[in-house]
């Protein structure tokens, strides 16, 4: 009982919310334990809640008609995924695959219906949720439509950089760790391509590859390359 309050307490949505109200939450949760490259609910299962990531790391997928898998999103741990099911969404329209070892949490779309009725605060949250979501989606179509591989996997490589950068002595080093063919999959290429294409990065002097690892070696003029803002990274001026 006390991990999956501390689990509840960990996701922004909750954070403000009294004991007695997370516990009574809690009482109505149920935790599993997926392994990694499990489902964790696929297209057309009944959408029965929306889902809290405790730990690990879970990726919203589809499939295309081709019978690829497309990445959609990653879910990090304290975020909230399967949130359609807040709107009466009565199936899934994609699926979610554990990445890593993961631990779930399932909250009844009821439990959070009643405390947007209750608390403007959570309503905003879940709201501002959506938007984000929605936004990420949008952007990441837009750098897909009539781009080169190059273009994209980099636009992409800038998105990670600002969810996943950190700082290191040689450059900025990504937190997640991805294969040319999760990377294939989120810019809608192939795994072939992606290979060609960070070699070519890597030969200009744009970043290093090591094994499921990238380190970028200049941020900034990467961005430029593509004509986006260079990102933030821990707290560091964009370009500093």
């Amino acid at each position: 009982m006390v991990e999956k309050i501390w689990y509840l307490k960990r996701c922004d949505l909750f954070e403000r919310l009294s004991t007695d109200r997370l516990r009574a939450i809690e009482a109505r949760c149920s935790a599993r334990k997926v392994a990694r490259g499990n489902p964790i609910y696929l297209p057309a299962d009944e959408a029965r809640g929306v889902l809290l990531l405790a730990s690990g790391r879970v990726k919203i997928c589809s499939v295309t008609a081709e019978g690829r898998q497309a990445i959609l999103a990653f879910i990090e741990p304290g975020e909230l995924f399967g949130e359609l099911a807040i709107l009466d969404q009565l199936q899934r329209d994609e699926y979610a695959e554990a990445a890593e070892a993961s631990q779930i949490i399932l909250i009844p779309a009821a439990e959070i219906q009643k405390l947007m009725a209750e608390l403007p605060d959570v309503s905003l949250g879940v709201t501002k949720l959506f938007g984000l979501r929605r936004m990420r989606i949008e952007r990441r179509l837009k750098y897909l439509l009539f781009r080169s591989n190059r273009e994209r996997l980099i636009h992409l490589l800038i998105e990670l950089v600002e969810q996943y950068g950190y700082l290191v002595a040689d450059g900025v080093a990504l937190r997640i760790k991805l294969s040319h063919q999760d990377l294939a999959n989120i810019i809608g290429s192939t795994r072939e391509t992606v290979t060609v294409v960070l070699g070519d990065l890597q030969a200009e002097g744009f970043l290093r590859l090591g094994r499921r690892k990238i380190t970028l070696s200049n941020v900034s003029s990467l961005a430029k390359s593509v004509q986006v803002k260079p990102p933030r990274i821990e707290g560091v001026t964009p370009g500093a």
